[in-house]
């Protein structure tokens, strides 16, 4: 089993890392409860040095986490830095 990542209370799992660029206290700067605890894949990339992060849905009436592939590819900086999180079931606070 991958190790749980906790951020803010909430559970993880790296389920990718491109280029070995997840740090967890650059994640918890800016992950902000309100936006990103409905999604149940989180991305983060590095553009010029700095985190991004964004959202995927992955249930019944929207699946645009299989565009996670499409969104590297035309939205990141080529090459760069990235990693997935993916939700654990549960892995809300108070979930």
């Amino acid at each position: 089993m991958k190790d749980i990542i906790r951020v803010k209370n909430r559970k993880f799992i790296l389920v990718k890392e491109y280029r070995d660029c997840f740090e967890l206290e650059d994640l918890e700067s800016k992950y902000i409860e309100e936006i990103f605890d409905k999604y149940d894949y989180i991305l983060g990339d590095f553009s010029a040095g700095i985190l991004r992060i964004k959202g995927f849905h992955h249930n019944n009436k929207v699946d645009n986490y299989k565009h996670i592939p499409d969104y590297i590819s035309e939205s990141c900086v080529y090459g760069c830095p990235f990693y997935i999180l993916k939700r654990v079931k549960g892995g809300r606070k108070n979930g």
